[in-house]
């Protein structure tokens, strides 16, 4: 599993985790690939807090984050974007009234006073500024960019400090447009993957982008979970591969206990692609949720940022007593991809990525044993 770019980044593996969990980042990159933390929700003190904690749990090995950077947005033709009370004035009742029914529904109860809901995800460049200025305060060596090509002071910045730039390409234009941006690495994103993702597949789409990207390194993502699925993403190309979902299940990730469970008891057919959350297609678990949105009968999912500012004081109350409400149990879901019918066991991040390492070992010594006519 020793590839080029997993030299280059020091890496005994060419595994980039994705995950909004501190501790599956840090062991990961103890385990040898490379953590890459999520860093769109966190508030500037924040922040820094979780960066050092990571340095100082991993040491000198590498670790990254990744950023939602999507260059089309409610506000993005406008400078700065939209204020606040400009975007609540852009919901619409009738979408307010629908998440009011659809949590009385299903007997979810409000928020007491005194819980205060977390920060809003963080859209557009400008938003983002401050936190791209702490992230490269730290020690990263990889920063990443979901939905959309980097900014170029962004790479100038990278540049200077020595950091790599990734961005996620779910067709061949986007990648186009990511290596004429000036990025390091393109992570090709099929259709099975989790959170936000295209419509190719990624059998086809990996090697669609190999070819189209010259000498720039691929990382192959969705529906990737097995050592079996990372030598056939090696085979079609790839560098390395892109891993989100399969950390979900792990004993260190901070998954609710109640979609944790939903988790380990899906199959590859019970994800759906929905706007529900964010306002873009992004592939999750299906539920009650993603049902009423998915219903014509009800209003549609508002574009971004309107659609995650209007849902997220809902999404609180769910989370919040999903563990005693059935309603809200119902209502429960995460981002997951189609792997999630191979997330079967809960395991230590350690163990899955050993368990990476053999099968990937096995399947290319029988593929040895074959070309040898064994």
């Amino acid at each position: 599993m020793n590839t080029k770019l997993a030299r280059d980044m020091g890496l005994e593996f060419p595994i980039f985790a994705f995950t909004h969990c501190r501790d599956v980042a840090a062991a990961v990159s103890k385990a040898g690939g490379i953590g890459v933390f999520g860093v769109a929700a966190h508030t500037a003190s924040g922040l820094r807090a979780e960066l050092e904690w990571i340095e100082k749990e991993i040491g000198d090995k590498p670790y990254g984050v990744d950023l939602l950077l999507p260059t089309t947005f409610v506000g993005s033709d406008k400078a700065g974007g939209f204020s606040e009370d400009e975007l609540d004035a852009k919901i619409p009742d009738e979408h307010r009234r629908f998440v009011d029914d659809l949590l009385e529904q299903h007997s979810v109860p409000a928020l007491p006073a005194d819980v205060e809901l977390g920060r809003e995800l963080a859209i557009g460049y400008e938003r983002q500024k401050e936190i791209i200025e702490i992230v490269f305060e730290h020690n990263i060596s990889l920063i990443a960019s979901a939905l959309g090509p980097p900014p170029q002071w962004l790479i100038d910045m990278a540049r200077e400090k020595g950091v790599k730039v990734a961005a996620l390409a779910g067709t061949v234009e986007h990648a186009k447009r990511h290596v004429k941006a000036g990025v390091d690495i393109v992570v090709a994103q099929g259709y099975e993957a989790g959170g936000h993702t295209g419509q190719v597949s990624t059998m086809v789409l990996v090697p669609e982008v190999v070819d189209a990207v010259g000498d720039i390194p691929v990382l192959a993502a969705g529906g990737i979970g097995s050592g079996r699925q990372i030598t056939a993403s090696l085979a079609l190309g790839a560098q390395g591969v892109w891993l989100g979902s399969l950390w979900l299940t792990t004993e260190e990730a901070e998954t609710h206990p109640v979609v944790k469970e939903k988790f380990l008891k899906a199959s590859s057919s019970d994800t759906i692609r929905s706007r529900s959350l964010t306002g873009k297609p992004a592939r999750q678990l299906r539920s009650a949720w993603t049902d009423a949105w998915d219903d014509p009968s009800n209003p549609q999912p508002l574009p971004m940022p309107l659609q995650p500012r209007l849902v997220r004081e809902a999404q609180a109350r769910i989370s919040r007593t999903a563990h005693k409400s059935t309603g809200a149990a119902q209502l429960s879901n995460y981002f997951v991809g189609q792997i999630v019918g191979s997330m079967n066991h809960t395991k230590s991040v350690r163990t899955v990525m050993e368990e990476l390492a053999i099968e990937y070992a096995d399947t290319m010594e029988r593929l040895d044993d074959w070309a040898e006519g064994e």
